[in-house]
C-alpha cells in the first residue's frame, strides 16, 4: 500500500490544455434599416425626431444641389455619387432605373421627390404625416445567412423541372 501511495506521489497527474472554446455565433440583427429609410429620417431638419414630407423634399433638392454638375439633374454616374453620399452605398435602392421615370438617362428632383413620396408613405405606417425612426426599422424574420438549406447531392444542387402544362 505504500507502494501504491508512492506511485501515485511519483507519477503527475494528467493535464488537459483546452484552447479556447468556439466564439458563440454572431447573433443577427433583428432590426434593420433601408437606406432609403435612413435617408429619409437624417432629413429630420427641425431635430424632433420626425420627418415630415416637406423637410424631405426640401433635403433632397439640397442632396441633388450638391451632387449635380447642372442643379436640375443627375446622370447616372452622378446619381451613383449621390447614392454613395446619402443612402451609404452606390448600390443601395432606389437605383437610377427606378427613379427614372421618362427614361431619359437623368433623374430630376421631380422624379427623386415623386419616388421618395412613394417611399415615405411606405413608411409613414401610421400615416400621421411624419416619419419617426421607430417607422423606419424593419424587423428581419429570418436569420442572416439562415433559412433551410437545399439537400445537397455532392456539390450540387438538384434542378427542379418545370411541371407540365
Amino acid at each position: 500500500m505504500l507502494l501504491a501511495l508512492l506511485l501515485q506521489v511519483a507519477t503527475p497527474p494528467e493535464v488537459r490544455v483546452l484552447g479556447p472554446g468556439k466564439p458563440n455565433a454572431q447573433t443577427p440583427a433583428t432590426l434593420v434599416v433601408e437606406p432609403a429609410a435612413m435617408l429619409v429620417v437624417a432629413c429630420d431638419g427641425d431635430a424632433d425626431a420626425r420627418t415630415t414630407r416637406s423637410e424631405l423634399d426640401g433635403c433632397l433638392a439640397h442632396s441633388l444641389a450638391n451632387g449635380a454638375s447642372t442643379s436640375t439633374a443627375l446622370g447616372y454616374l452622378e446619381y451613383a455619387g449621390w447614392q454613395r453620399t446619402w443612402l451609404g452605398d452606390q448600390g443601395a435602392l432606389p437605383s437610377p432605373f427606378e427613379v427614372d421615370r421618362d427614361g431619359d438617362g437623368r433623374v430630376t428632383l421631380d422624379e427623386l421627390q415623386g419616388h421618395f413620396a412613394r417611399l415615405f408613405a411606405r413608411f409613414d405606417k401610421d400615416a400621421d404625416g411624419a416619419v419617426t425612426r421607430a417607422e423606419a426599422l424593419t424587423i428581419r424574420v429570418t436569420a442572416v445567412g439562415g433559412g433551410r438549406q437545399p439537400k445537397r447531392q455532392g456539390d450540387r444542387i438538384p434542378r427542379q423541372r418545370p411541371e407540365p402544362e
